[in-house]
């Protein structure tokens, strides 16, 4: 057997420990996945030796099951975050370009939002960089989407410590208001922060799901409120559109193409490519638009 051909076969017996969980807790035996993989038993037996050799899989001294390795997962979710950050770029170059607008990916960390990632169209690419700063996930541009599998009792563990202080004008007041916002946000397919960090400020953010399914980062769009507030439908299909491209691409094993880019005129963008102004994520400082007296609150992240 040539090693292209035991290599091919050994991803065939790891492919099939993914797509058909086993029923015992153990794994499955040597038996069951050669009538899954409609081989010969003795042929998989040593093709599960080798891979429990090489520590993708383990087998139970009791049963003699096999399961899959914890390092296994481990590599796994190396290679995601690898590629998160990799094809997270692509992902939010797209929505840069559709929108005009900044774009960024954030993750969850405890009870805040972390950016990971930003881009930004060249006209504001001078501005501040919001990589690694954290904000409160209760009015941050990704909260919401970064907890839309959460149900409420898993919602109120992650913001058991937290006050929910006014940021904005229409900051959340509480956990329940917080649940009711999000609740909106999951049957419309992503959420919409309007004025909850600091005045002025309006975004839209998708989650982004692994290969496991599970949201491990959001795509957002953020700026002045004065300009996206009117061309909501067009940055959420955005954001939407670059969001589902990066969890397919989380999920597969083949680089994913680009989708088609926004038509001329898209979200942000002025029809005669005049007049346009910076938008930003909180915390930066070209003009929002904001009326006489409000000011940006100095000093967050």
């Amino acid at each position: 057997m040539t090693t292209d051909s035991s290599l091919k076969r050994g991803l065939a017996v790891l492919r099939l420990f993914a797509e058909h969980p086993a029923r015992d807790p153990h794994g499955h035996t040597a038996a069951e996945v050669a009538a899954l993989l409609g081989r010969e038993r003795s042929q998989v037996s040593r093709i599960l030796r080798s891979l429990e050799a090489a520590r993708f899989l383990r087998r139970d001294p009791a049963s003699l099951r096999y399961s899959v390795a914890w390092e296994l997962y481990a590599r796994a979710q190396q290679i995601t975050e690898a590629r998160l950050r990799r094809d997270g770029r692509t992902a939010l170059e797209g929505v840069a370009a559709d929108t005009g607008e900044c774009a960024y990916l954030g993750v969850l960390r405890g009870a805040s939002s972390v950016t990971i990632l930003e881009s930004m169209p060249p006209a504001l690419s001078s501005f501040v960089s919001w990589v690694g700063r954290a904000y409160p996930a209760y009015c941050s541009d990704a909260g919401q989407a970064l907890l839309f599998d959460a149900d409420d009792a898993e919602v109120a563990a992650v913001l058991a410590r937290t006050a929910f202080v006014r940021q904005g004008p229409n900051t959340p007041a509480d956990l329940d208001d917080f649940l009711a916002r999000l609740d909106a946000a999951r049957k419309r397919g992503y959420s919409v922060v309007d004025q909850e960090a600091e005045p002025g400020l309006y975004s839209l953010a998708a989650p982004v799901r692994d290969f496991r399914g599970e949201i491990v980062a959001a795509v957002q769009v953020v700026g002045p409120r004065r300009r996206l507030e009117p061309a909501t439908a067009a940055c959420a299909e955005s954001v939407v559109r670059w969001s589902d491209w990066l969890t397919a691409a989380l999920r597969s094993t083949e680089p994913e193409p680009e989708p088609e880019p926004e038509p001329d005129g898209a979200a942000g963008k002025d029809p005669d490519g005049a007049g346009k102004e910076p938008a930003r994520e909180p915390g930066l400082e070209p003009d929002l638009g904001l009326e006489p007296g409000q000011g940006l609150e100095p000093g967050r992240g």
